[in-house]
């Protein structure tokens, strides 16, 4: 399913919002999206000033959206996810290269980037980002692609910087390719397939695998469409909306930043990468998309991590029974845990195996399954009243983390994790307390 029909689906299923009002693409256009944040509606921003095009922001916001665009409830997207992982690496799709894309409906060769509708969104950003634009390169030495997520602000016409996080394998293509004196070629693809975009974040995948495999599953076994792009050898995706062909420069840093990130704060102004863009390809009068770093990161990361952590901890520790990576822990910095431990001392050994199977996360709380791993006050409940710290915390000093993380130092901090399960000989202090369940329906009630 390409994007517009995406947006046309939840259009009818009326989960569509539509400002019909022509709103500022600096500060203006984030603010209005802001109000929505969360809500059970995306919003299409119809009138863009200054601009041709519309744009679309919340297709990750809300966890009933996710699971409207797939087809299946939002308490059942991460086992989706995990399922197509799963297909993926037993059965891998590849992806196809099609003639004449609807992505090169029309070509330019001389690119304006100030032609697009790309939003300034937080207060302090330097200008304007591409927030959800994914991201494809080849492996200099191998060829495989690789298919991430990265934020891109516009320097100029066809200049972009670029953050590369530590660890991420575009970053590893580029650091090997800039030792040889070379650029690293790229596309960007923004209004794409919803299962592209999921392939884009899945956790786990080996830099041997080519990502867009996961969409293929996602998709019933449809291989990916792909694009033979005008000025690059990568290709791009043949159903987005816009696709910008461009080069990673070796050897140039420039001022990239602030930007209002995932965390809440500001990741801070620095000299990092930049984008050569050589040649824009759309289709006819594009439907943009955007995202509000912030719950769209959240869920979009948690649903394929979710899934991920589950099964790799289930291998090396029973009693698992589910696992939630919690807004309230910036989606990806930390996660709760609920079991019912086999044995003593199990509780830690999930708490290790959970930063084992998803290496960014800096906290991991674990509790019984009468706890409510969905409600923070039901676990923050859990923390104050069955962990004893000095005997059921972990601390774990000097560990990689999460380099967007400001309790690191830039991506090396101390993990630590909460074992509040309830010990042998304790269950009867820690027995819930319990009313009888009635249906208020039966009863006059005025």
């Amino acid at each position: 399913m390409d994007f517009r029909s995406v947006v046309a689906l939840l259009e009818e299923k009326g989960k569509v919002v539509h400002v019909k009002s022509e709103v500022n693409p600096v500060h203006e256009l984030a603010g209005i999206a802001k109000k929505f944040e969360g809500t059970d509606k995306i919003v299409v921003f119809d009138h863009v000033k200054g601009q041709k095009y519309p744009v679309v922001c919340g297709l990750w916001w809300n966890r009933d959206i996710i699971g409207t665009q797939f087809g299946v409830s939002a308490r059942e997207v991460p086992g989706l996810f995990a399922a197509a992982g799963k297909s993926f690496q037993e059965h891998p799709v590849p992806p196809v290269v099609v003639d004449n894309p609807p992505c090169q409906e029309e070509v330019s060769l001389t690119p304006n980037l100030y032609d697009l509708t790309i939003p300034t969104l937080a207060l302090e950003d330097g200008g304007a980002y591409f927030s959800n634009c994914v991201v494809i390169a080849k492996d200099p030495d191998t060829g495989v692609r690789n298919t991430s997520i990265h934020r891109l602000m516009v320097t100029g016409k066809n200049r972009l910087g670029l953050l590369m996080d530590v660890g991420r394998h575009l970053r590893s293509y580029y650091e090997r390719a800039e030792a040889k004196g070379q650029s690293l070629e790229i596309t960007i693809n923004n209004g794409v397939d919803p299962a592209v975009y999921v392939c884009a974040t899945y956790p786990g995948t080996s830099i041997s695998d080519d990502e867009l495999g996961v969409a293929a599953a996602l998709n019933g076994g449809e291989p990916v469409r792909l694009s033979k792009s005008r000025t690059v050898g990568v290709e791009g995706l043949a159903d987005a909306e816009v696709v910008l062909e461009g080069r990673i420069l070796p050897k140039v840093r420039e001022p990239e930043g602030p930007f209002g990130e995932v965390s809440g704060f500001y990741a801070q102004k620095d000299d990092r990468w930049v984008v050569e863009v050589l040649a824009v390809t759309n289709r006819k009068n594009p439907v943009m998309s955007t995202l509000l770093p912030g719950k769209e990161v959240w869920n979009s990361v948690g649903c394929t991590a979710e899934a991920a952590i589950l099964a790799a901890v289930s291998k090396m520790v029973g009693g698992v029974k589910n696992v939630h990576l919690a807004h309230g822990n910036c989606g990806f910095f930390g996660c709760v845990l609920q079991m019912e431990p086999t044995r003593p001392g199990m509780g830690k050994n999930a708490i290790m195996a959970a930063f084992s199977a998803f290496p960014p996360m800096s906290m991991v709380t674990v509790v019984n399954s009468d706890v409510n791993i969905f409600d923070a006050e039901d676990v923050m409940r859990a923390i104050t009243t069955r962990c004893n710290v000095a005997e059921d915390m972990v601390i774990i000093k000097h560990a990689a983390c999460h380099e967007l993380n400001p309790a690191t130092d830039y991506g090396v901090g101390t993990k630590f994790g909460f074992d509040c399960t309830v010990k042998p000989g304790q269950e009867a202090r820690n027995k819930k307390v319990a009313f009888m369940d009635v249906d208020l329906g039966k009863y006059d009630i005025v």
